[in-house]
């Protein structure tokens, strides 16, 4: 059981649950009193989890993670069998689907059929893109889209996905947060990618960072930091309340001392310590920006 809790790779939830945090306080300032959000935050954990183990699974038969830098993968390294990482990958699979028609009959009930289609079609997709990410010969991973699945998963349907199953309606302003989120959750992935760009492109794994390089990588990095910014400042100016509402930028403080390391730094392996610190700063950046719009 503890390599499977390991291969779940618990570190990258806070960062998977922060786009729930943000939809939900904008729709609902008592969100964290709801069976909605506890159910949306389980559903988006074990999108997760599913999207970690086929992560493992993918990468580890393709060779991809043979020589990588930072934390062990679990298949690549023999600790569990490919078929032992198939069977898993159904069983979250399934739990996946459970949770979130669950989800879907809690936030619609029986009288809106379509709501409820729409977010199981959604569902769905979530599971597939997941599993599509490094697992197939037409893995997406592995052509330089995974940082519009991130955006598109962990930024705009979480946010504004989020949103509408308190509102049961769209408020086109939500997207400049959810554009925040996203941007943030990109720049955890160009982190990674940038770590691991030499081994990528051995493995002929041509993510965006291959693809573009490191100089041109390391300034879409400051781009996706700092319009994330930009577009959370957008949102609570439009909506100004209090001065409270921009409690977020403390998020930027570590964010900002990150970019500055990214700039200096020429040793690549060196990224994974900077991501942890930018997974939390999203998260701390999800839990202050809802706390700004309660207050």
């Amino acid at each position: 059981m503890e390599k499977y809790i390991k291969s779940a790779r618990l570190r990258t939830l806070p960062l998977s649950v922060s786009g729930i945090i943000v939809g939900s306080a904008l729709a609902n300032h008592q969100f964290y009193e709801t069976y909605i959000f506890w159910l949306a935050i389980f559903t988006a954990i074990s999108f997760q989890i599913l999207s970690n183990y086929a992560n493992d699974y993918g990468d580890g038969v393709k060779g991809t993670d043979n020589n990588r830098q930072g934390e062990k993968r679990l298949v690549a390294s023999g600790d569990i069998s490919p078929n032992q990482m198939k069977k898993v990958i159904i069983i979250t699979s399934i739990i996946s689907v459970l949770i979130s028609l669950i989800l879907i009959y809690v936030a619609f009930g029986k009288d809106n059929f379509l709501y409820s289609l729409v977010f199981f079609v959604m569902s769905v997709i979530s599971i597939i893109s997941a599993i599509k990410y490094t697992v197939g010969k037409s893995a997406y991973g592995y052509s330089g889209f995974g940082d519009i699945f991130v955006f598109v998963f962990f930024g705009l349907v979480a946010v504004v996905g989020s949103y509408f199953l308190f509102t049961k309606q769209v408020d086109f302003s939500v997207f400049l947060p959810a554009f925040s989120v996203g941007l943030l959750s990109t720049s955890v992935l160009n982190l990674n990618n940038m770590r691991d760009r030499i081994n990528d492109k051995k493995a002929n794994k041509n993510t965006l960072v291959v693809k573009i390089g490191m100089k041109s990588a390391k300034k879409y990095h400051y781009f996706l930091i700092i319009f994330s910014l930009l577009f959370a400042v957008l949102y609570s100016v439009f909506h100004y309340e209090n001065i409270k509402q921009f409690i977020f930028v403390i998020a930027y403080i570590p964010l900002i001392k990150h970019l500055i390391f990214v700039k200096k730094n020429k040793e690549e392996v060196l990224f994974d310590g900077e991501l942890k610190k930018v997974g939390l700063s999203t998260f701390l950046f999800s839990i202050l920006f809802g706390v700004g719009q309660i207050l």
